[in-house]
């Protein structure tokens, strides 16, 4: 472990006369990242339900699924980048006592989110045959990833501010409060899937769109629970619009904002040429890589967990100047996650087949789903060791180093060597295998980074 940092610089965040609990966490790793975990779990069973529905509909059906949800992440880079600033500037002020600055940060997340959306949302919605078309799939299949695209963007709104006021209710140590209005939504969105889908429950039978539908709705739901919440002061961190839109505050969440939004630019961008590249393979193989990033989320959601457990600790720490502790908190935020994601994919690389055949019947899609299973499988150390030392340096709103991380391993490695594959015609599957390099590369990147503690002398004024 590397020695502590010199002593934080002053923060110039507001203060109040009397802060509102002790500064410092209340709360350890486990007990942040437990309910973190079962929520992310409970998204990822419904994300499992929804493609096993859409799935029976065949494979265009899933790859038309595939490829709206991966535009619509690509959309969710601008609402990230406010929520990075977010993480780091409630964390911190919660850290230091002061609840007061914690919700004005809040207040100004969720303005600027709720702009943003509709201004996102209108261009996907407009230009979503092209999106589609990026990736050369069938007609058919692009037809049905274009309905699925307009339909979900049409709640992008409510998605951004479910996601600000769960991002600063956890940087406030409430992970209790996302847990159970997660669950909620999920229940809905199970429910609705199957409905819209197949036509049950007195619903019309949509297919595909149907799906989309059904998932913005309850983003719906669950937001229009949380804003009911904010707005009735009964959530943690409260609304208080007085100040919020200070140019100082929304200046310094863009600056920490900033690098995260190109971070998740290059992320999704990388992950569509990524697709891209594959689909040249056919549909296939575009379906297994679809399937199988699904089934390993299962592992993926645990290292999702220490990273919002390790922002929050790390930034309440900082808040309270106790960069010793924030360093501690990271290296155990990551061991834990090392050792649960491990067992977690030693157990899905074992199960690959039957989850595989569970998911689809075709013989072609479930060999490959297989093979990408034990590939991504073998690098979840890796990959938990990127979720959460990541995960540490955005809760001290070190937010550029990540960004020039991910551009080396996924742009320089992955995408180079994906590339170079398929140019050279090997089989898909070495294709696949340049992942294995991608988080090689990334996780010594992030390890070299954090061990020099250099992230602790971020400034979030």
């Amino acid at each position: 472990m590397a020695p502590a940092s010199p002593e934080l610089e002053a923060s110039t965040l507001e203060t109040v006369a009397t802060p509102t609990q002790a500064p410092g966490p209340r709360q350890s790793i486990v007990q942040l990242a437990w309910p973190a975990v079962l929520s992310n779990l409970l998204f990822s069973t419904v994300g499992f339900v929804d493609i096993k529905i859409v799935g029976s509909l065949g494979a265009p059906a899933v790859a038309a699924a595939a490829t709206g949800n991966r535009i619509f992440f690509l959309t969710e880079a601008v609402f990230i980048a406010i929520t990075a600033g977010t993480t780091a500037m409630v964390s911190r002020a919660w850290g230091a006592g002061d609840r007061a600055e914690a919700e004005r940060v809040t207040t100004a997340s969720v303005v600027i989110c709720g702009v943003l959306a509709i201004f996102v949302s209108i261009p996907v919605v407009v230009f979503a045959p092209e999106l589609a078309g990026i990736f050369e799939l069938p007609a058919e299949t692009i037809a049905m990833a274009a309905s699925f695209i307009r339909w979900l963007s049409a709640f992008t709104f409510f998605l951004a501010i479910s996601m600000v006021l769960g991002t600063a209710l956890r940087a406030a140590g409430d992970v209790m409060t996302p847990l159970w209005t997660g669950a909620i939504t999920n229940v809905i969105n199970v429910f609705l899937v199957y409905g819209f889908v197949y036509g049950k429950f007195g619903l019309p039978a949509l297919g595909v769109m149907g799906a989309a539908l059904a998932s913005g709705l309850a983003f719906t739901a669950g937001s229009l629970i949380l804003i009911a919440m904010w707005l009735g002061q009964k959530l943690e961190v409260g609304f208080r619009l007085r100040e919020a839109l200070a140019s100082d505050r929304l200046r310094r969440l863009l600056r920490i904002g900033l690098p995260a939004a190109l971070e998740q630019v290059v992320w999704q961008g990388g992950f569509l040429v990524f697709m891209w590249i594959v689909a040249f393979y056919g549909t296939a193989p575009y379906v297994a890589y679809g399937i199988g990033v699904q089934i390993l989320a299962f592992s993926f959601v645990v290292g999702f967990g220490f990273s919002i457990a390790a922002s929050t600790h790390v930034g309440q720490s900082l808040g309270a100047n106790d960069p010793e502790g924030a360093t501690a908190s990271g290296w155990r935020a990551m061991w834990l996650g090392v050792a649960i994601m491990t067992v977690l994919g030693a157990a899905i690389v074992l199960g690959a087949e039957p989850l595989a055949r569970f998911m689809i019947d075709d013989d072609e899609v479930v060999r490959l789903i297989v093979v990408f299973i034990y590939i991504l499988g073998s690098v979840q150390p890796l990959m938990a060791i990127e979720f959460a030392l990541g995960g540490a340096m955005r809760g001290a709103g070190d937010t550029r180093y990540p960004l020039l991380f991910v551009f080396a391993g996924l742009i320089g490695v992955r995408i180079t060597l994906a590339a170079l594959v398929a140019w050279l015609g090997w089989p898909v599957e070495w294709v696949f295998a340049a992942l294995i390099a991608d988080y090689i590369v990334r996780s010594s990147l992030f390890m070299l980074r954090f061990a020099r503690g250099r992230w602790q002398t971020t400034s979030v004024s």
